[in-house]
């Protein structure tokens, strides 16, 4: 070290910060990416090297400027109370390497002379009609000195004040006094970059941040490093030292403002308002100085924090606001940014990347903690279902106009699209910079979804969990994410591992309802650890599955809510209003009336507006096509782990499923199975179009299959929503007369063999699902089972299959007929119920003397009547459609001894409610509003007696009907056949034939019965009072006949007289008794026929 350059023991603050930025710029001089080998120096700076020189320039201390000098970019002299230091002007330790170089030394250089001034141009050789003039080729040092001017608007002559271009230039006499000092030209170099940059900046007034001069010499300086054509080494060299001391002093600008005569002032030591700007303006940061600063981390550890910071700012401020604010340059600005992984990596390891729970945080604190308080959670809180963003896109909601609402929902879908894009953008470039930053984005994600398990709770405040936008923009970002492996043959699904729930997995469900498992085998099968890692397909499937929980499903639910918290409060306001027209003689109270109007008013419209948003965010044909895609992939993937098959589409499936289900399976959380249901419910009624392209056989195989294998599922109101599933897939849309999944039902040979008997079994099941509302949601489920049974039944095969069922598995068709029956009857006589009720109400409110209040209630008992009216008697239609298939196809079937005898009672009792004397009760006003029309249903009844009515044993059971069976009913019913019906003459035909036989067999069982006069008690059965003709013994030990029993079991499966559990194979056949009857039956048969005989032959004596 140069003794002349020794500081004093104890130097104070400004030389201590200069030689610290010194031994900086050292460093960077021989590390930086950026640098090229070196030019040449100058002839006379070779000939002349000053080995006691450091690399770089030495500045003078740069203390404070006054005011009085602030303002002044062009000062005549130094100031007076900042005197001149010499600063040695050496070369960059490139230049003194090459001055080693003898033909540098020699000064051979071409086109050049050692004039200061002028060049001489060569001549070459030249034809008689061409001469060629070479311009004056610029010295090395005027032509440094012109272009560094030029970036760094300084100029070393007091007399030049503007550049070619009329640009102010600053003056620096510091410098000028330092080279004269020094004999060196004065002209600037690349050996005095550092010190013009210095002095010009200490002439910038402290109310301009230093960026705002050195961020636009950066991108000058950037335009020289790309001219048209190459430039020679040397001039190369004088460009990139430029560019490399640049940057340098931007970053010491950021790092270090207290070297350039400056406090610490956060407004200005901030890259924040320059990466805000767009990457052309000149003072905006460009993708060059991310660039050549990335290049740098790794030797400056500065850098990097210099990014993050500012990033961490830009989040903050983000957090307070909507779409409707300027919040686009914050998203490119991290759009930009996330295009360097080094930042990214850095960025994702920032304290405030996630949340980090404070003591006394409640866990609505930290349900919220991701959306407002880490670095990515306020990008994705921008969302049009903001309150703020509603009222914008959505004023005066309670009068807007059906066009409106279009076009601004239209309009929120093209901004949230543009948005969540880039969300998507960003969230790539976290995922793929380092396995750093990749875990810490997933534990991000994991964190937001594992802390807003309240979304789905029954009841909770809006306050208490993330809002909607932020949790629908995470669902889309995850479905984008799952988009490379959820290729249409589903070739990676095997890479989608069951066993990540078992090793530590980022997704918590341990406190959600498992599929078919309770909370300890839950507990017990997830406390045994899985060995090995999980991938990042398992990792992005499970975190999306349980986004579109929390996520997507939450907000799609909330449509529901929203309407009946509308109706409310509507119904609310009208009450006011009508209240309001009362008190106008009352001030006081009118005014507090007025005062709860304008709150409803003003709650509805909110309620109304954000309707509205959710439904332009929810209803994207885009995002929820992306969400079935990801639905098809989670139905095959439930399917493979049920069944332990390498199922896919296409592939055999084999049913029912093994009887040992698989644990893995049982103790995945419910939402697994849900999440496919209700988003597919959601799509068949919102936005059906979608569905042509986005469904494939995996849906029917996982209704079919978990309908077949029903005890797979534990939840009764699951297990019915594949039925709605089923059922919504044949609505009729566009060209599909059977919607969308009615054509495969029908030609499926996977449904062909597994359908019908699933939807029959799932029947049967309903009946007793465990749950309170069973007994009215069963209705429901049926007429949905009804209604698929409809559009398949067209295939002959379905025909065939359930009269095998009949045959070969007698008692589950049994049981199935039984509860048909049992709904049949149980419907019918509601409806007609109902149906004279409102007759009656009707009637009574054509009474003119009725009261006001009289007459209201009678108004509120009609409406309730025809409410439950309207329900009940859609249901028998659909019931008696359904029988009329039945019995059409299934004539020995519906005719068996358990079920004959109900089925003719059933068919007796409601034909005399139709064609009986009391048929003008049910003739009400408007009798199609109740879906009522008594021609049909009794051309259904006559249709019903008719397909069966080639059976005796069907002919015995109506005739024997002691309660119901009228001969005049048959014959009322013959008349209305003909003058109201008006069917064709055949049916007619058919009907007299039938009506006919019945009344004989009625004959022959009447004599039968005188026949055998009074049945001993023992031979009676105890429960019907008949004669029995199959005696059995219960466990209890008594005696009833088997059709007896069977119908009880049928109903409940207890003994009917200790209540005891029971089956049909608990019974005994009681076969003396059984013969003893038969004996008893033939003598008294017997003596009736002898007894006839003699009666004869008595009156032929006579």
């Amino acid at each position: 070290m140069d003794p002349n350059e020794q500081t004093e023991p104890t130097l104070p603050p400004a030389e201590q910060m200069r030689q610290r930025r010194l031994a900086k710029l050292a460093s960077m001089g021989t590390t930086s990416s950026s640098s090229s080998s070196p030019s040449a120096p100058k002839p006379d700076e070779a000939a002349n090297p000053d080995p006691s020189t450091s690399t770089s320039s030495t500045p003078a201390e740069a203390p404070k400027s006054s005011p009085q000098n602030e303002e002044n970019d062009r000062p005549g002299q130094a100031p007076s109370q900042t005197p001149s230091r010499k600063i040695n002007i050496t070369p960059s330790p490139a230049a003194q390497a090459q001055s080693a170089n003898p033909f540098s030394q020699l000064g051979v250089k071409s086109n050049k002379t050692e004039s200061g001034n002028g060049a001489t141009a060569d001549s070459a050789s030249s034809t008689a009609s061409k001469k060629i003039h070479m311009a004056k080729e610029e010295k090395l040092e005027d032509w440094s000195d012109r272009v560094l001017g030029d970036i760094f608007r300084v100029t070393l002559d007091e007399s030049r004040t503007v550049d070619s271009r009329g640009v102010k230039l600053t003056y620096l006499p510091e410098l000028r006094s330092e080279l004269e000092q020094s004999d060196e030209p004065i002209k600037l170099t690349a050996s005095s970059i550092d010190s013009a940059i210095l002095e010009a900046a200490r002439y910038l007034p402290t109310n301009k941040a230093l960026l705002d001069y050195l961020l636009p010499c950066w991108k000058r300086v950037m335009k020289a490093t790309r001219p048209s054509r190459r430039p020679p080494p040397e001039k190369e060299e004088v460009v990139n030292e430029a560019k490399r001391l640049c940057m340098s002093n931007c970053i010491f600008a950021l790092t270090m403002p207290e070297y350039f005569g400056r406090d610490p002032n956060p407004n200005h030591d901030s890259l924040v308002p320059y990466l805000l700007r767009n990457h052309e303006n000149e003072d905006g940061v460009c993708l060059d100085f991310f660039s050549e600063a990335v290049a740098r981390i790794k030797d400056d550890d500065t850098i990097a924090p210099i990014f993050v910071d500012a990033m961490v700012i830009m989040s903050s401020r983000v957090a307070g606001m909507t779409m409707n604010d300027d919040y686009k340059p914050y998203i490119h600005s991290l759009l930009t940014y996330s295009r360097f992984p080094a930042l990214v990596d850095a960025l994702s390891q920032h304290p405030r990347f996630q949340v980090t729970p404070a003591a006394g945080m409640t866990k609505e604190d930290i349900a919220v903690a991701s959306e407002s308080q880490t670095i990515l959670g306020p990008f994705f809180r921008i969302s049009p279902l903001q309150t703020e963003v509603t009222k914008t896109y959505f004023g005066s909601p309670r009068t807007i106009d059906p066009g409106h609402i279009k076009s601004s929902q239209d309009a929120l879908q093209m901004t949230l699209k543009t948005h969540q894009a880039d969300l998507i953008g960003i969230t790539n470039s976290f995922v793929r910079a380092s396995a750093n930053a990749r875990n810490s984005t997933l534990d991000w994600f994991a964190f937001a979804l594992n802390s807003n398990h309240k979304r789905r709770a029954l009841q909770v405040k809006v306050t208490d969990v993330a809002s909607d936008g932020f949790m629908v923009n995470i669902t889309a970002v995850l479905d984008q994410l799952c988009q490379p492996f959820m290729d249409s043959t589903f070739s990676k699904i095997d890479k989608i591992d069951i066993e990540y729930l078992r090793r530590n997995p980022r997704v918590d469900v341990s406190d959600e309802t498992k599929l078919n498992a309770d909370q300890a085998t839950s507990e017990a099968f997830y406390g045994t650890k899985s060995s090995g890692s999980s991938n990042f397909i398992s990792e992005v499937f499970f975190l999306a599955l349980a986004a579109h929980h929390y996520g997507l499903g939450a907000t799609n639910s909330k449509l529901k809510d929203l309407d009946k918290d509308i109706k409310y409060v509507e119904k609310f306001i009208k009450q006011i209003e009508e209240e309001m027209a009362t008190l106008q003689s009352n001030p006081m109270r009118l005014q507090v009336a007025r005062q709860h109007y304008q709150n409803a008013v003003h709650s509805v419209e909110k309620s109304i507006a954000l309707k509205y948003a959710i439904e332009g965010v929810v209803l994207d044909a885009n995002m929820q096509t992306l969400s079935l895609q990801f639905m098809r992939y989670v139905s095959v993937w439930l399917l493979r782990v049920a069944s332990g098959m390498d199922y896919k589409p296409g592939k055999d499936l084999k049913l029912p499923l093994s009887s040992n289900k698989p644990e893995a399976f049982s103790c995945l959380p419910e939402y697994a199975l849900q999440n496919i249901v209700d988003n597919f419910k959601f799509v068949f009624r919102f936005i059906p179009q979608i569905l042509m392209s986005a469904v494939g056989d995996e849906i029917i195989a996982l209704c079919i299959t978990f309908l077949r294998s029903s005890e797979y599922i534990k939840n009764p109101y699951l297990k019915s929503s594949l039925v709605t599933l089923l059922f919504s897939g044949t609505w009729p849309i566009y060209h599909l007369s059977r919607g969308v999944l009615g054509d495969t039902l029908v030609g499926s040979t996977f449904a062909n063999e597994h359908l019908l008997h699933a939807l029959m079994r799932f029947y049967i099941e309903c009946e007793h699902s465990g749950v309170s509302s069973a007994f009215y949601d069963k209705f429901n489920i049926r007429y949905e089972i009804f209604q698929v049974i409809k559009c398949i039944w067209p295939n002959s095969v379905y025909k065939e299959q359930l009269s095998r069922e009949s045959k070969i598995n007698r008692q589950f068709f049994v049981q199935f007929v039984n509860l048909l029956l049992n709904d049949a009857t149980y419907l019918l006589d509601e409806a007609l119920t109902k149906l004279v009720k409102i007759h009656d109400y009707q009637k009574q409110l054509q009474d003119a003397t009725l009261s006001p209040d009289d007459r209201e209630k009678i108004r509120s008992d009609l409406e309730s009547a025809e409410q439950q009216c309207q329900s009940w008697m859609q249901l028998v239609n659909d019931t008696m459609g359904m029988m009329k298939l039945f019995t059409a196809a299934l004539r020995d079937a519906f005719t068996m001894p358990e079920i004959v005898t109900r089925l003719a009672g059933m068919l007796n009792y409601n034909l005399e409610s139709l064609v009986g004397p009391k048929r003008s009760s049910l003739k009400v006003e408007d009798a199609k509003k109740y879906h009522f029309d008594p021609k049909t249903l009794l051309s259904d009844f006559i249709d019903v007696y008719i397909n069966l009515g080639s059976k005796p044993s069907f002919l015995e059971a109506v005739a024997a009907d002691g309660r119901s069976y009228k001969p005049d009913n048959f014959d009322t019913a013959s008349r209305l056949l003909k003058t109201s019906l008006h069917r064709a003459p055949e049916v007619i035909a058919a009907w007299d034939t039938l009506k006919t036989k019945f009344a004989e067999t009625k004959k022959e069982l009447d004599q039968a019965e005188l026949d055998l006069g009074e049945v001993p008690d023992e031979f009676e059965d105890p429960l019907m009072g008949d004669l029995m003709t199959d005696p059995v013994i219960l466990p209890s030990h008594n005696i009833v006949d088997r059709s007896t029993i069977v119908q009880q079991l049928l109903s409940n499966p207890r003994d009917p007289f200790t209540r005891n559990p029971m089956t049909i194979e608990d019974v005994v056949p009681a076969d003396d008794l059984r013969a003893r009857i038969e004996a008893w039956k033939a003598e008294r048969i017997a003596a009736a026929k002898a007894s006839v005989s003699a009666d004869k032959m008595d009156t032929t004596d006579g």
